[in-house]
């Protein structure tokens, strides 16, 4: 079965891959020690503040607020990211 995907859709797929990308490298950085779980969040806390304070147009802006909600949600556990909680 061949999946043809409308170009808003091949954003949506684009954004979720680089996300789990993302996600996937951040645990990795964590379980293998290279950083510790606080520095993951600050790097976190960090991407929410930039799309928090981003200046944009007002169209783009709605964006930015989506996103960095997206991220605080990942901060605080709401999707499938395991945070060591420990440090």
């Amino acid at each position: 079965m061949k999946v043809v995907a409308k170009m808003s859709d091949q954003k949506d797929y684009s954004g979720m891959a680089a996300l789990t990308i993302c996600e996937a490298l951040l645990l990795a950085l964590t379980e293998h020690e290279v950083l510790p779980g606080y520095e993951i969040l600050g790097i976190l806390h960090d991407a929410a503040a930039t799309h928090e304070n981003a200046a944009s147009p007002e169209a783009d802006k709605e964006m930015h607020l989506a996103v960095s909600k997206l991220i605080k949600q990942i901060i605080a556990g709401e999707n499938s990211v395991r945070w060591p909680r420990s440090d």
